[in-house]
């Protein structure tokens, strides 16, 4: 069984655990707090906390879920994300994403496709042509009383 090599605490005071670069792990894991990949995986992740793929790390899984993903190394999986995944430079990483937010900076291989999450589903703001807007915006509009009725610029009591 894998150890990890270090379990500290970010600046927030979270803890975090590392895998060091001399890890070589196979199988499942599960974990609520940070992770730092500095060695080689190869399996499943399925977790609430964060995970960060080092420099020269490689993970190699079917999938990965986990609240968010900084990748600096090299990741081959189907990636879900609660929050965000981070593609920091000289990263790779191959494999369908699906996040709330997504970074990709300059320097990095992205092989797949990605799919943004957190959006409201009921809003397809491409679901009507331009010139139906248009008319919709232009129509005069009826004021409605404080009732919900038609307003006709008369008071009635």
């Amino acid at each position: 069984m894998a150890r990890p090599d270090v379990k500290k605490r970010d600046g927030r005071g979270a803890a975090f655990v590392i895998f060091g670069p001399e890890t070589n792990f196979n199988g499942f894991l599960k974990f609520r707090d940070t992770l730092c990949i500095r060695g080689k995986f190869r399996g499943t992740i399925e977790a609430t906390g964060a995970l960060i793929v080092d420099k020269g790390a490689e993970v190699e899984a079917d999938h990965i879920s986990v609240s968010s993903l900084v990748v600096y190394g090299t990741v081959n999986a189907a990636v879900q994300a609660m929050d965000k995944v981070d593609m920091m430079s000289g990263a790779v990483l191959r494999g369908d994403v699906s996040a709330a937010r997504l970074r990709i900076a300059d320097g990095v291989t992205f092989e797949g496709q990605c799919s943004m999450t957190g959006l409201d589903r009921e809003v397809e703001i491409f679901s009507r042509t331009r010139e139906e807007i248009q008319a919709e915006l232009s129509a005069p509009r009826e004021k409605a009383a404080p009732s919900g009725e038609p307003f006709s610029g008369e008071h009635r009591e």
